[in-house]
């Protein structure tokens, strides 16, 4: 039915869309998957979608229709006069038409798809958690039996337009042939919305500063893959960057005087000015006459107002990771040698986070702010933990021992007067899986837990009652570079957690990109294309054909990697943490080390020689690879010999588990004969 030459094609289209229109919109909004399946594949091969995420319900066609690059915007609805639509408007033409001349003639030239109209039902643009992201897209062509040769999107909110946009983009591709560009696989029809509320990133700024552009590029290209929180971990033990204009002196524990960020700089964060780019003429980008008076003069750089669908949670990480709180206010510290966590003693350390909290809600709608709470050393807190401990903290065990604490209470008493302050500034709190796992009965019920540690925290806390976040370091912490895709694509959220009721509780997932080893240089290079694989998980229903085959997933994730980085966005290669090239084996019955070790004369161990093994950051790194059938372990190659074979030694003690006998002298070979170069590592 979806051939070229079936005549009824559009009108059917078009009545399915209005059809089924409101459904995707509703709560009851589910249409048949196999049925769809069916349809999204009559006429076709098993070929890859390459849409990221991928949606929810969609039919496809075998049409490649041209687009308008004058493509013409009609709006209708009570949201679709918002300037958020309009601008996001203006900003996918351009990257749909980057290259397409905006000089091309139109006047007789026949393009299939000359029209978007977009449809939005609600005017509220407030931008919090749970809002509507869903959307329709309707994809037809003009011919002879019908009039319809345009593109309709329609969506409950201006966000979920928004979201229909990005698709929309990722349709269409620039032939450079004909110089024009081309929409594939039409005519669409598309439901969409998203699995999880929460699609978050965390973005450290402590450990390395990240200059301002830097961090708004993560949030333009977090819009890509649909993510929707920008976790913004701002301040840690290491540096103190954000101005707080009721305590002056607290970005005295920035790294210096210029990584820090002002109240307006966080400010053009969460609001995301953009500098988007040189007009010539208000006509040029079919600008309002207001927009382009505007800018002053006639090539100038114009700063628009670009909400693209982006939460901006902050966090303030208490009671431990603060010790650059006390370079501005030394009186937060225990005591000079005892500088976290913070002094839970003093009224003063709990005014101080108020007037935090005051300002930062200035300057952050969401309605989620993290408190951290996590890896707190109440060891610090002890009235008899080590004599050390009592000479170093001496005031402030003086001062918890004649408030009748113990240190877990301490470290409880302060979470929880913490949370108090953010409930009453109207913030929801989110802290880390400690607080949970330390004293669950004691948290506010409005406390949202953030797992990290490991797997079956989610499923407790729900079970509690509790809405949780998932974020196991073990596959979603992109700081770990030693974490493939395919681990952070096929980690589940749910956990198996089967009842309705609690899964609703699970509000999404984060990823999170933690600055210990990254900065500014490589940080977008660590993020993608592995966030997207978690963006996907979190967007798009488990069951979808796609998502199952690995094979599938993987040539359409190097399709969304090549799409960044042709939007400017700096992804690294898919794959594995590094790309390897030029690897040959050896077994070890040919190479055969002084010294070493194997289970029998003919064994079934085997190196792998990594003889260039390159980073996305441009570093050289060479390994050897010891395999067995059950095992894989990378070593390090060094400039000696020795030193590499200790290493075998020890892993071969580790793998076989049995008794093991000494090679004979004539089972032994030399490294270089079997072109094996071995070569010191270079780090940055």
């Amino acid at each position: 039915m979806n051939s070229p030459s079936s005549p009824n094609t559009n009108y059917l289209l078009l009545a399915a869309f209005l059809l089924f229109s409101q459904s995707v919109l509703t709560v009851s909004r589910n249409l048949d998957l196999k049925l769809l399946r069916q349809l999204n594949h009559v006429g076709k091969d098993d070929s890859p979608t390459y849409i990221w995420p991928l949606p929810l319900q969609y039919t496809s066609g075998n049409q490649t229709l041209t687009v308008n690059p004058n493509l013409a915007l009609f709006t209708s609805g009570n949201g679709g006069g918002s300037r958020i639509v309009s601008q996001a408007f203006e900003r996918y033409k351009r990257i749909i038409f980057e290259h397409a001349s905006l000089k091309l003639p139109t006047a007789g030239v026949d393009y299939d798809l000359s029209k978007l109209t977009i449809l939005v039902h609600s005017d509220d643009e407030e931008l919090q958690l749970g809002v509507d992201e869903s959307y329709n897209l309707l994809v037809a062509a003009s011919n002879a039996h019908s009039v319809i040769g345009e593109i309709t999107i329609e969506a409950n909110s201006v966000y979920g337009a928004v979201h229909g946009l990005e698709t929309l983009s990722q349709l269409c591709a620039f032939d450079y042939g004909t110089k024009t560009v081309k929409l594939y696989n039409a005519p669409w029809y598309i439901q969409d919305k998203p699995r999880f509320e929460y699609r978050g990133l965390l973005l450290d700024t402590s450990r390395h500063y990240l200059p301002i552009e830097i961090i708004k590029q993560v949030i333009e290209s977090m819009s890509f893959a649909k993510l929707n929180v920008l976790h913004w971990h701002i301040i840690d033990e290491e540096s103190f960057p954000l101005e707080v204009p009721s305590f002056p002196n607290l970005w005295k524990g920035a790294y210096t005087k210029w990584e820090r960020y002002t109240i307006d700089d966080a400010s053009e964060i969460v609001e995301m000015h953009f500098k988007l780019f040189h007009i010539k003429s208000a006509e040029a980008f079919s600008l309002s006459s207001y927009e382009y008076e505007c800018s002053n003069s006639v090539i100038t750089k114009i700063q628009l107002l670009q909400k693209i669908g982006i939460n901006v949670m902050a966090e303030v990480d208490v009671p431990g990771h603060a010790e650059s709180w006390g370079t501005g206010y030394p009186d937060l510290w225990p005591s000079s040698s005892c500088r976290e966590p913070l002094d839970v003693s003093k009224n003063f350390t709990f005014d101080l986070i108020s007037g935090i909290l005051s300002d930062m809600k200035k300057i952050f709608p969401f309605g989620l702010f993290h408190l951290g709470g996590d890896e707190v050393n109440t060891g610090q807190y002890l009235l008899d933990f080590l004599p050390v401990v009592l000479i170093t903290v001496t005031t402030s065990i003086c001062r918890l021992q004649d408030h009748s604490m113990s240190a877990k209470d301490a470290y409880k008493y302060f979470v929880l007067r913490a949370q108090e302050i953010a409930i009453s500034l109207n913030w929801t709190p989110v802290n880390w899986e400690e607080t949970f796992n330390s004293f669950p009965t004691s948290l506010n019920p409005k406390t949202v837990v953030h797992n990290w540690l490991g797997a079956g925290v989610c499923p407790k806390a729900v079970a509690k009652g509790f809405r949780c976040i998932y974020s196991n370091q073990g596959f979603w912490y992109l700081d770990h570079l030693d974490v493939p895709w395919e681990s952070v694509y096929y980690t589940e959220p749910l956990e198996d957690i089967t009842d309705a009721s609690q899964q609703k509780l699970v509000l999404g997932g984060e990823v999170c990109m933690w600055g210990e080893t990254a900065d500014a240089s490589d940080v977008q290079q660590t993020i993608w294309p592995r966030a997207a694989a978690a963006a996907e998980r979190l967007w798009s229903a488990p069951e979808s054909g796609s998502s199952r085959n690995s094979t599938t997933v993987l040539q359409r994730l190097e399709y969304f990697r090549c799409l960044l980085t042709r939007r400017g966005v700096p992804a690294a290669p898919v794959g594995y943490a590094f790309s390897i090239t030029n690897a040959s084996e050896h077994y070890l019955t040919d190479v055969k080390f002084e010294g070493a070790y194997v289970e029998e004369e003919k064994p079934t161990y085997k190196i792998v020689t990594l003889q260039k093994l390159v980073s996305p950051y441009g570093n050289v790194f060479q390994f050897f690879c010891l395999k067995t059938d059950t095992a894989s372990v990378l070593l390090e190659a060094s400039a000696s010999i020795q030193a590499l074979q200790d290493q075998i030694e020890d892993m071969l003690h580790t793998l076989s588990g049995k008794q093991t006998t000494m090679l004979t002298g004539e089972k032994r070979s030399n490294l270089s004969k079997q072109g094996i170069v071995l070569s010191t590592i270079s780090r940055s």
